[in-house]
């Protein structure tokens, strides 16, 4: 189906949506809607101002244009566009929500660093089903951040870092000595496949086997609910998706029992050493982190890691593809590596990639290009003034980072792929947010800077290669149409 068709029908779904659920009553009902006229009286006194646009038509608001653009090969055309009219910072309405949209790098900080008693995570009808009141992507207070920081400093430990290298090239190799010279290679296929296998291990230590196979099946019956109608009887990808997710948690359950079981024989004890993050917040004295919530935050948990990696992975070899100087500087870099090595009888250690410093600025600006996250959403739980806008209370907030990202006013010739832009420049700015921000930054965000830099390692240590043509798709996540098939030749 081509994209027209696509837009057609989703468009037309979307309205169906929104009649089936009444929104009109709901919107007419909100405290967002109630308080609308007081904030436009705001906007014209000298105080904070309500930021301007338009909440488009009935119902449907600014849905279509939003999704036409967003399918376009220029995706921040629907805020460049009120950006000129209304500023940085504009409200509109999209997806059945009132909503206050920022390409404003301040304003964007101000809200991904504020706590929940001013914004919480907002995800539409169906993503929030899917996930359940207790996931770790919902939840707020006291349990988020015990959790969140229990499971980021196991992703940050040497220890895991050194697991995901040995783990990377065990997979890597497995998929690469494979690979065949009189076809191509999907790039896409090939990271996603790695990439999922390293996920599963880190957090259930699942890694092989029947197992591994069901859990992948089930994982991608359960993605598939995420962008669906959130209508939900037998015969519905959202019902499909839900029993997907429950036939995981029952497996997870399982890994958890056995662990237990395994302890309680005294085959393990309560000073081994955590093998994956299931066995962290066992650890845990918490009542409230039960078996239960911990078997759905791991199928949760997959959701970003299952995107974010390939994604990165396939858009730094879509754009090295693209750019010869930058991929021959990479090359030169990874090879004096390997050399180096060989030369010591040393192995390769986390720490040797993420010390390659062309490499770390080729996948620096994929991430600034490629936007794996395009923007992030919120909802104001109260009023709220930031660099002298006010967000309603009960608004979803959009930081749309893709914007910022390819703003002229942060990024010369923003659209050039230019790792050396890097050289110079601080990553930590408010210009920079490729992974969200504040106490919901992405805690994989190390990890995925090493997957892709090993993967990067192999592929150009081994290969040489032509890319055919292809188109990046942004929406409704970041991929490439044709999954980067590539020609390769073995060094």
């Amino acid at each position: 189906m081509d994209t027209s068709s696509s837009l057609l029908l989703f468009s037309f779904f979307f309205f169906i949506i929104i009649v089936i659920f009444n929104k009109i009553n709901r919107l007419r009902s909100s405290p967002a809607t109630k308080k609308l006229n007081d904030h436009h009286v705001i906007s014209h006194s000298h105080g904070p101002k309500f930021p301007q646009g338009s909440l488009g038509w009935p119902v449907i608001g600014e849905t279509i244009e939003f999704i036409s653009s967003a399918y376009s090969d220029h995706p921040e055309s629907f805020m460049d566009k009120r950006r000129v009219m209304y500023g940085r910072v504009f409200k509109s309405h999209i997806f059945g929500t009132a909503t206050i949209v920022s390409t404003d790098a301040e304003v964007n900080r101000a809200v991904l660093q504020s706590d929940s008693t001013a914004f919480v995570p907002f995800y539409p009808k169906t993503v929030r089903e899917l996930m359940g009141k207790s996931s770790i992507l919902l939840i707020n207070g006291s349990l988020h951040r015990r959790f969140h920081g229990l499971v980021g400093s196991f992703l940050k430990s040497p220890l895991l870092k050194a697991q995901i290298v040995r783990d990377m090239h065990k997979f890597l190799s497995e998929s690469m000595d494979l690979w065949s010279e009189d076809q191509p290679v999907l790039l896409q296929d090939v990271s996603k496949t790695v990439a999922f296998k390293v996920l599963a291990k880190a957090l259930i230590s699942v890694e092989k086997g029947e197992e591994l196979e069901e859990l992948k099946k089930e994982f991608e019956n359960f993605i598939s609910g995420l962008m669906s109608l959130p209508i939900n009887f037998p015969g519905t990808q959202l019902h499909r998706s839900l029993q997907a997710k429950k036939n995981m948690v029952k497996q997870v359950e399982r890994i958890i029992e056995g662990k237990i079981r395994r302890a309680e024989n005294k085959e393990e004890d309560g000073t081994v050493i955590a093998k994956d993050v299931v066995d962290v917040l066992l650890k845990d004295s918490s009542e409230y982190l039960t078996h239960n919530l911990i078997a759905n935050n791991m199928i949760d948990m997959m959701i970003p890691g299952h995107d974010s990696v390939p994604v990165l992975i396939t858009l730094a070899v879509k754009f090295l593809s693209d750019s010869p100087a930058a991929l021959d500087l990479l090359t030169e870099e990874n090879m004096k590596l390997k050399s180096l090595k060989e030369l010591t009888g040393e192995p390769l250690y986390w720490n040797d990639y993420l010390s390659l410093p062309f490499t770390q600025k080729v996948i620096t600006e994929t991430l600034r290009m490629g936007n794996v996250i395009i923007g992030v959403m919120r909802k104001a739980m109260k009023d709220v003034e930031i660099k002298g806008y006010v967000i309603p209370k009960g608004w979803c907030f959009l930081a749309y980072l893709r914007s910022v990202h390819l703003d002229k006013l942060y990024y010369e010739s923003p659209y050039k792929f230019n790792p050396w832009r890097w050289q110079e420049r601080d990553m930590n700015t408010s210009s920079f947010s490729p992974f969200g921000g504040g106490q919901r930054l992405c805690p994989g965000l190390d990890l995925a800077r090493l997957e892709a830099s090993i993967f990067l390692h192999h592929l150009v240590t081994r290969f040489r290669w032509i890319a055919e043509e292809d188109t990046i798709i942004n929406f409704p996540t970041v991929h490439m149409k044709n999954k980067l098939p590539i020609w390769i030749k073995r060094i």
